[in-house]
C-alpha cells in the first residue's frame, strides 16, 4: 500500500548514509510511483503525508545527520510538490 511505501521512504530517508543518497531515493521512488502510473494527484497527496510526518519530527530527538537528512527530503518534497501541481492543473 501507500501507506506502507510512505514509512520504507522515511525509513531510507533517516538511514541514508548522505543527502545525496536522499536525493536518490526520493528520485527513485517518485519515478516509481509515476512508471505505476499512479495519479498525479495522488502522488501529491503521498507526498504532503511524507511532508507532514517529517513536519513532526523533533530536532531535539533526532542526531545530526537525521536531521540534515528530514531537512533535505523536505526541501526536494517540496520542489517535487510544486512541479507536480503545475503539471497536474
Amino acid at each position: 500500500s501507500l501507506d506502507e511505501y510512505r514509512t520504507k521512504i522515511i525509513n531510507y530517508i533517516l538511514h541514508a548514509k548522505s543527502n545525496d543518497e536522499v536525493s536518490r531515493f526520493i528520485d527513485t521512488a517518485i519515478n516509481s510511483l509515476e512508471h505505476n502510473r499512479v495519479n498525479g494527484h495522488i502522488i501529491v497527496r503521498f507526498v504532503d503525508r511524507i511532508i507532514g510526518e517529517f513536519d513532526e519530527f523533533n530536532p531535539m530527538n533526532e542526531d545530526a545527520q537525521h536531521w540534515s537528512h528530514i531537512r533535505v527530503a523536505k526541501i526536494l518534497f517540496k520542489h517535487i510538490k510544486i512541479k507536480l501541481n503545475e503539471s497536474v492543473n
